[in-house]
């Protein structure tokens, strides 16, 4: 089970690289961005993942217009040994610098979809709390995060024109994690289990000279699971960022969300963050969605090509649908990210809001499993 990676200091257990410390078959390591202008005009997601016990290597590219279709690319093959070969037919993702620069090429292939873009940092690497949430006495997830803020230039193409991509207009988010959640067809056997329920709101702002970012998860009560706020400084190109990272972070003391829904949908209409920091001072940020992007286009919840799902050796596909047609509450739907417009006293930014709600959800008056929010 050796791998190139072995032949470097890096090793956390007696075993090789390949070999996950666990047994559980959910195991994965993700790389995600997004990508997004201020005004809305486009947004697009990739993701690549592999699951080690599950032996799979996926990936996704996904973009929509506003006012267009959604395009999706979607990727899977048996997962290499070697680590760092990150190619999914006519997908690959290349990391030119660590924690500074990432191209992500998509070949011409049968769907339409072709990309060649590169992702430049503008914040050194920001590490979120371990996030661990149980079901009954089982570790549900199990998962560690960093993200990076950062642009975007290149171009990409899809049925229905070509984008050209500029790092002066373009913003994004970079994510990697790593550990253990539910992915992957469904287990079965044993005795039934009642249908999982989560609460989850995820953050990424830009404004003109740091970032902030809040990431959520409520029991069905709205307890607290996970409550984290940060702000950072923003550089203005990967040169001057000081180091993976620069221990500039600040971390609140907590964080508190408020969400007016669409009515009939479990999409928010506008959202408030509460930013309190340790000395007990509230920054309060509003956000106005501008875009809507569906998750399932990178994967996420999807019915065919759900992340960890066995497709075959190496298998692709694609589809494009109009958003504004789908069923908000179909479960494979649920699950979105809007571009928002953020502001905070006179200040304005610009970011995503990511949002994934199924169950009971008390504070938002939600008492079934996939019931909308009342009028």
């Amino acid at each position: 089970m050796l791998n190139k990676l072995d032949d470097f200091p890096i090793h956390q257990t007696p075993e090789p690289i390949a070999v996950p410390i666990t047994s559980d078959r959910n195991v994965y390591d993700r790389t995600w961005f997004n990508g997004y202008t201020a005004d809305g005009a486009y947004y697009f997601g990739i993701g690549i993942a592999i699951y080690p016990h599950r032996k799979i290597l996926d990936c996704a590219f996904s973009v929509v217009e506003r006012g267009g279709r959604q395009h999706c690319f979607y990727g899977s093959r048996r997962a290499p040994i070697e680590r760092t070969e990150m190619q999914v037919g006519p997908f690959r993702l290349e990391v030119l610098e660590p924690m500074l620069r990432t191209r992500v090429v998509l070949d011409d292939n049968a769907t339409g979809l072709a990309c060649d873009l590169t992702f430049s940092a503008r914040t050194a690497a920001i590490q979120e709390a371990r996030q661990t949430l149980w079901s009954g006495d089982r570790r549900a997830m199990d998962s560690t995060r960093f993200d990076q803020f950062g642009r975007w230039h290149g171009v990409i193409s899809h049925p229905d024109g070509e984008i050209k991509v500029d790092d002066r207009s373009c913003y994004g988010t970079k994510d990697r994690s790593w550990g253990v959640r539910n992915v992957g067809e469904r287990d079965v056997g044993g005795a039934p289990m009642p249908p999982p329920s989560v609460f989850f709101l995820w953050a990424p702002l830009v404004w003109d000279d740091h970032i902030s970012h809040a990431i959520f998860f409520d029991g069905t009560r709205g307890e607290a699971l996970v409550r984290e706020g940060i702000i950072a400084p923003l550089y203005r190109s990967e040169v001057e960022i000081p180091g993976v990272v620069d221990g500039l972070d600040r971390r609140m003391a907590t964080a508190r969300h408020r969400v007016t829904y669409v009515p009939n949908t479990r999409l928010a209409r506008s959202a408030e963050i509460d930013l309190v920091d340790v000395d007990g001072h509230t920054s309060t940020i509003a956000l106005d969605p501008i875009l809507k992007f569906q998750m399932k286009g990178l994967g996420y919840g999807h019915p065919q090509w759900g992340q960890g799902m066995w497709k075959g050796e190496l298998e692709i596909g694609g589809e494009s649908f109009d958003p504004s047609t789908l069923d908000p509450l179909a479960r494979e739907n649920v699950h979105a990210q809007q571009v928002v417009r953020a502001r905070q006293g006179d200040r304005t930014g610009i970011g995503v809001l990511e949002q994934l709600c199924f169950g009971p959800y008390r504070p938002s008056g939600f008492s079934e499993f996939l019931d909308g929010a009342k009028g």
